[in-house]
């Protein structure tokens, strides 16, 4: 029996890969379960390509200054490098899928700031933005990553 696909929570989310460049994927699929006010910080990522296809649940979007409001079916495309964030606006758990090409940056990025749980694990909303010295460090991985988180 293949072994489980590796989740992590991060931010409120927890992402289950389903396809990764680690073994041999020319792209990183990611299913994202967001907690209610959960989401992503302000980051950016020069190398990666990254596209958010909706599954359920209401997220808001900002994508280089320009905000959205989307739901199942939406699809949203992020440009190259852009600056964006997103954050579950519903009452419940919304999900989606995430696409990243290549995908090396950001299967670094979860799985060296996530915590590994099963995939069965629900999303818990953050109580508060992290302290700064965490955030510091948090900030340090991701650029190792490839990823400026924009906080």
């Amino acid at each position: 029996m293949p072994d489980p696909a590796p989740s992590y929570h991060l931010f409120g989310n927890v992402l289950t890969f389903r396809a990764r460049p680690s073994e041999g994927s020319a792209f990183l699929l990611s299913e994202c379960r967001s907690a209610p006010g959960a989401g992503a910080p302000p980051n950016r990522h020069p190398e990666d390509e990254e596209a958010f296809y909706i599954l359920s649940g209401s997220y808001e979007f900002s994508v280089d200054g320009v905000t959205r409001n989307v739901g199942p079916g939406d699809y949203v495309p992020i440009p190259t490098g852009a600056p964006h964030h997103f954050r579950n606006t519903g009452p419940g758990i919304a999900s989606m899928l995430v696409l990243n090409s290549p995908g090396r940056q950001h299967e670094a990025f979860f799985s060296s700031l996530g915590e590994p749980v099963d995939q069965a694990t629900e999303p818990v909303t953050p109580a508060g933005p992290p302290p700064d010295a965490v955030l510091a460090g948090l900030r340090r991985l991701s650029a190792e990553c490839g990823v400026e988180l924009l906080v």
